[in-house]
């Protein structure tokens, strides 16, 4: 199996057999490792201070981590398999950072150095037998549990199980809309599972960041890839960037708007401070207009009618700024076609042109048109053959009747008395029918 998991200047491995606890190139530790892995940038850079760090940062299944103290001061390096201390008993986990840059990952995440709790050993050979035969057991456990809640018939669903390294506690990960009452569910599972349990809720967007997924833009979810917090996304930020309020397309694969409509806000907003308010409105000779649309990459706003907003009207927002401080002078402005025809002429429909997906096969029909119609004019420039009279037919003559046609003939062929007598016409015969017979005789 191919582990996707990279240590600091070093290329992706494949996990071997196990031959020792000295990280992941020798012991299985896939099972989403990959997730939410930090790059250590600082590795290859000598520390001037004598001050060494004491933390590590190690990651357990899927996203959760925690910052732990080498006491002892082990050689840890990024894909150490390490026992650290828990509550009850011990973990086992796979160190994800070392160095300096763990100290500001703890700044950043506000962890407190005295809550900190502290690494016992590299994981030896039955520690990691452990680990991983519990490690096996958390897909049927998960099924398990699941049929239990459903007898109880408790609104909950049970999203992720994870087994601690020395199997003496397993956590049970649910999402739920309401609050559960799941007193009896844990002397069920207590029953059947023979460890202690402990239940943790989390939110849709921690559960799709366990479950992984496939994203819209055709990658992978950023909460299960490099995402750490979950920021608010409301509708707002849809308005803000000009997009229709779809639930379909805005919604991610947690239910919720996506995390990745926050990306761009802080562009867009920089680039709204430039324009004027979308609820501003114009007085026109003709009447009131306000704004009905605004276009942030062409800096333009459009305006219809109040009376009659069918017909849209666009402008760049320098010249709406003027027609806002003529207004503020109590002058009324020209009416908004009259506008238009005389500001300066844009290559706006060249633009529409290129962008449009037909755009190609227009251009295919024009050529071939303007072929066509030089066609007969490469047919002038070329030397006319010289044609035999005899031969020579006239192309824009109407169908004449069979006696023109003859006179003609004897006009320009001389001999066309001879050619009359060995070839004479053949009659043409009209079929006779019987005379119809009366039906009173």
């Amino acid at each position: 199996m191919s582990c996707g998991c990279k240590t600091s200047g070093d290329s992706a491995h494949s996990c071997g057999p196990k031959k020792g606890p000295s990280g992941c190139e020798n012991v299985n530790t896939c099972g989403n490792s990959y997730k939410l892995s930090v790059f250590d940038w600082l590795s290859n850079i000598n520390n001037p201070t004598p001050n060494r760090c004491d933390f590590v940062e190690v990651r357990f299944k899927n996203d959760r981590k925690s910052f732990y103290k080498n006491v002892s001061n082990i050689p840890l390096h990024i894909g150490s398999v390490v026992t650290v201390e828990s509550s009850p008993g011990h973990d086992v986990g796979v160190v994800s950072l070392t160095g300096e840059l763990v100290k500001i990952q703890m700044k950043n995440k506000k962890f407190s150095e005295e809550s900190s709790l502290k690494i016992y050993r590299q994981a030896n050979q039955k520690d990691l037998e452990v680990w991983q035969e519990a490690r096996k057991k958390e897909d049927n456990v998960k099924l398990e549990a699941r049929k239990i809640a459903r007898k109880l018939s408790l609104e909950m669903k049970i999203t992720d199980v994870e087994y601690q390294g020395d199997a003496s506690k397993v956590t049970f990960y649910y999402t739920a809309d309401n609050r559960v009452d799941f007193r009896q569910l844990i002397k069920d599972y207590a029953a059947a599972f023979r460890t202690k349990i402990d239940m943790k809720q989390i939110g849709f967007r921690q559960e799709a960041a366990k479950v992984g997924g496939i994203g819209s833009c055709g990658r992978e979810l950023c909460c299960s890839t490099w995402l750490t917090d979950f920021r608010s996304v409301n509708t707002n930020v849809a308005r803000y960037q000009q997009l229709s309020i779809n639930p379909q397309k805005l919604a991610g694969q947690c239910g919720k708007l996506k995390c990745c409509l926050n990306y761009e806000l802080d562009s867009y907003l920089d680039a709204l401070s430039n324009f004027p308010s979308s609820s501003t409105t114009l007085e026109t000779e003709k009447g009131r207009a306000f704004c009905i649309k605004i276009d942030v990459f062409k800096k333009k706003m459009w305006f219809a009618y109040v009376e009659s907003s069918i017909a849209w009207y666009d402008f760049d927002i320098d010249l709406v700024k003027k027609l806002i401080s003529k207004n503020k002078r109590g002058e009324k402005i020209l009416p908004l076609e009259e506008l238009k025809q005389t500001e300066a002429p844009l290559q706006s429909i060249d633009l529409i042109q290129e962008n449009s997906v037909d755009r190609f096969e227009k251009r295919k029909s024009k050529n071939r048109a303007q072929n066509k119609k030089n066609i007969p004019e490469q047919k002038k420039d070329r030397p006319e053959r010289p044609q035999n009279p005899s031969t020579k037919q006239n192309t824009n003559h109407k169908p004449q009747k069979p006696q023109q046609a003859r006179a003609q003939v004897e006009k320009i062929e001389p001999n066309a008395d001879s050619e009359k007598k060995t070839n004479p016409p053949k009659k043409k015969f009209k079929k006779k029918f019987p005379p119809k017979k009366d039906k009173n005789a």
